[in-house]
């Protein structure tokens, strides 16, 4: 048995991985927080000053509130999957934001051992012009996915480790 059928036999057949982040929660509940001061103030005010500043302050809080709670919990956690079509990568709960990456635009994968909110300008769904895109929900390692034409993907996953491997094997490369 050759190192590569060795390194097959290993790989499953779909890669499954997951991180997550708790403090984003609390974040949330800021969110809910301020929805509710908007939701007590258009309901128990005693404004004397008018009715446009009441609206005004009862449509910010709301506005505010929603923002930072579907914001933040969309960015609790991040789901990846290798299988026969691709990378897929799907965030919070409902699964949105997403991306679907193809085999025929993936060039290679690596491991980067410490992927930082803070070098990508917090969590969430990033963007860089030096470095590409990023979904980052918490610092670790992760995955960056090569999508050539100096483009690149990276993604904070438990088990970088195996993704890379899992990615690297579909590719015919070695692991």
């Amino acid at each position: 048995m050759t190192d590569a059928q060795r390194d097959d036999a290993r790989t499953p057949q779909v890669w499954t991985g997951h991180a997550s982040n708790r403090f984003q929660w609390l974040l949330a509940g800021v969110g809910a927080a301020c929805m509710a001061l908007g939701i007590e103030l258009a309901v128990d005010s005693a404004y004397t000053s008018g009715v446009a500043p009441l609206i005004m302050s009862v449509v910010g809080c709301i506005a505010a509130g929603l923002l930072v709670l579907f914001g933040t919990v969309a960015f609790t956690h991040v789901r990846v999957k290798v299988d026969r079509d691709g990378l897929q990568v799907r965030c919070g709960h409902i699964g949105v934001p997403r991306r679907s990456i193809p085999w025929h635009e993936i060039n290679d994968a690596h491991l980067a051992p410490l992927v930082s909110p803070r070098h990508w300008g917090g969590w969430g769904y990033r963007w860089r012009p030096e470095q590409g895109t990023a979904v980052v929900v918490r610092r670790g390692p992760g995955v960056v996915i090569d999508l050539g034409n100096g483009r690149h993907f990276t993604v904070t996953v438990d088990d970088a480790e195996g993704a890379v491997r899992a990615i690297r094997t579909r590719l015919g490369l070695r692991p």
